[in-house]
């Protein structure tokens, strides 16, 4: 368990990471991917499979992590929640976002700034905009990697090393002859190192602690807002697989890394950093005009489609266990398995999976359905989507329409009631989120603990949940009985586009909209199961 002393921290530092910059650097750390994606692009494997790094990379959610509409339109409801911490809030939401123009920000002496940067005519927008870009994680050492420092974009750039002779780091080996041609066109030093395929890099802004604030914009209490690297490291894929493993997947042949002077080098490890997120991948796609997206229709069509066959192959598997009829009861089981290395759904808190079960006759008739998704983006029988003072609760067994299995974490204020608000969420009222395997909730350190019903439930364990189902029959024939148990999943909640209704902002409403006209596809199928019960 770590000791954090954010209690006693003023709100300028509590919500500062002030650990991840503390010497003077130069304020061309940076250069934007346009240097590095014309030698890293047109690349083709001996089977001609095209393994471009720069066209992977640009229709990725990082490098549009400065685009991301939702992003904008959250750091707008908490600085008009919190309007006393709007500096330290850009800063913070900036560090991973924006991080070369808060980086240049912070060695000047400054703060990030997130709005001032949005406007393309802004002096920092080309490096705001580039997002997590190239010369940012390849220059991320590894002196901090793995420390409580690192996290909350606390990662260590090079200090005091000019631009020209700068490291930027890779897991190959780059001659003299090639390693010059990388510093006329970049002006850094090709230099290699394994940390970059450690999962401690990956960390460094995947790991987040929010700072709760009162009334006043005073800190009371932090909340781990996502901490996949810690549900990681609880988990038995500590010792198999790291985040790239599974995230920058590993092409089957040999592949140049670069298109001039380069060389087959095994193995490539793609930069489509595969996720979770298709429905903003979406958004950016389907209003790109607005987002001032760089990246073509077609490479965003192609990361939607990727997005999706991985979230549809490798996060979850459904079965139905024992479907049997008891005079005029239907009763099974449904387990769900969470195939992946941190909890399922992890993460932002905005995002959710849930079990949409039905029970039809042989004509289709719909006998019993749970968890219905809505063209609107919300669930059928949702406690939160119909009252935001609501939550639906962790189930053992359902036996009623309106009872439905979600599995997400809900954070509560300090009143307790549900929010949505980052700042303003105090704990966690629940977390019965999917538990990677191996992962132990008796030891579990307060920051990944499991919390609400699902902690008590033995059916709730590392790997798997199990739910019992028991539907009234009434005088349906039970030899014509068809069950099926889908896993649906939401980037982003309907409660949490909802809430931001209220605000009367350009980038709240923006983003209503947007959601309004995108929610009816924002479910996309993990896992699903189909059963027939035996008869009477």
């Amino acid at each position: 368990m770590r000791l954090r002393i954010v209690f006693i921290l003023p709100i300028a530092l509590a919500v500062l990471p002030v650990a991840a910059h503390r010497e003077p650097v130069d304020t061309t750390a940076f250069v934007t991917s346009d240097r590095c994606i014309a030698c890293h692009s047109g690349l083709h494997t001996s089977q001609g499979d095209d393994v471009s790094i720069g066209y992977d990379w640009r229709s990725t959610i990082m490098a549009n992590s400065a685009r991301d509409p939702y992003w904008h339109a959250g750091v707008r409801r908490e600085v008009t929640d919190h309007p006393s911490a709007q500096a330290a809030i850009e800063d913070k939401c900036s560090t991973c976002h924006m991080p070369m123009a808060r980086f240049d920000a912070v060695t000047r002496g400054d703060r990030g700034q997130v709005f001032a940067n949005i406007s393309p005519a802004a002096p920092a927008h080309p490096k705001a905009f580039d997002g997590v870009s190239c010369t940012v994680c390849h220059q991320i050492t590894a002196a901090n990697l793995g420390l409580q420092a690192s996290f909350d974009g606390g990662f260590e750039i090079e200090r005091g090393t000019a631009l020209g002779e700068r490291p930027v780091y890779g897991p190959h080996s780059v001659d003299a002859a090639r390693a010059s041609v990388m510093r006329s066109a970049t002006q850094f030093q090709s230099t290699e190192s394994a940390h970059v395929r450690q999962s401690e890099l990956c960390a460094t802004c995947h790991t987040l602690y929010t700072t709760t604030l009162d009334e006043r914009g005073e800190a009371t209490g932090e909340l781990p807002e996502q901490v996949p690297y810690q549900e990681w490291q609880h988990s038995e894929f500590r010792e198999t697989r790291s985040c790239q493993d599974c995230h920058m997947p590993k092409v089957g042949q040999d592949g140049p890394i670069a298109s001039i002077f380069g060389v087959p080098r095994p193995p490539l490890a793609q930069h489509t950093f595969r996720g979770g997120n298709a429905f903003i991948l979406g958004i950016l796609n389907k209003y790109r005009g607005e987002l001032g997206v760089a990246a073509l229709p077609q490479e965003l069509d192609a990361a939607i489609r990727e997005t999706r066959d991985y979230l549809g192959s490798a996060a979850a598997r459904v079965a139905i266990d024992a479907p049997k009829v008891t005079g005029s009861t239907l009763s099974f089981d449904v387990r769900v398995d969470n195939l992946g290395g941190h909890k399922l759904p992890t993460a932002y808190p905005a995002r959710r999976a849930w079990l949409h079960v039905r029970v039809t006759d042989e004509a289709g008739a719909v006998l019993f359905e749970s968890g219905a998704p809505r063209l609107d983006g919300s669930i059928t029988g949702n406690d939160n989507d119909e009252d935001p003072l609501k939550f639906e609760p962790h189930h053992r067994e359902i036996t009623r329409a309106d009872q439905v299995q979600i599995y997400e974490s809900i954070m509560v204020d300090r009143a307790g009631h549900p929010t949505t608000g980052l700042l303003t969420g105090a704990r966690y009222a629940k977390d019965n989120r999917l538990l990677p395997r191996g992962f132990d909730k008796a030891t579990a350190d307060p920051e990944i603990a499991v919390h609400g019903d699902a902690e008590q439930d033995s059916d709730f364990t590392g790997g798997s949940d199990r739910v019992s189902y028991r539907v009234g029959l009434g005088r349906a024939p039970a030899s014509a009985l068809r069950v099926e148990a889908v896993l649906l999943y939401q980037s982003i909640g309907f409660r949490w586009a909802e809430n931001l209704r209220a605000y009367d902002a350009a980038e709240t409403q923006r983003f209503v909209r947007y959601y309004s006209e995108s929610a009816a596809g924002s479910a996309v199928k993990l896992a699903s199961a189909e059963a027939a019960p035996a008869t009477r």
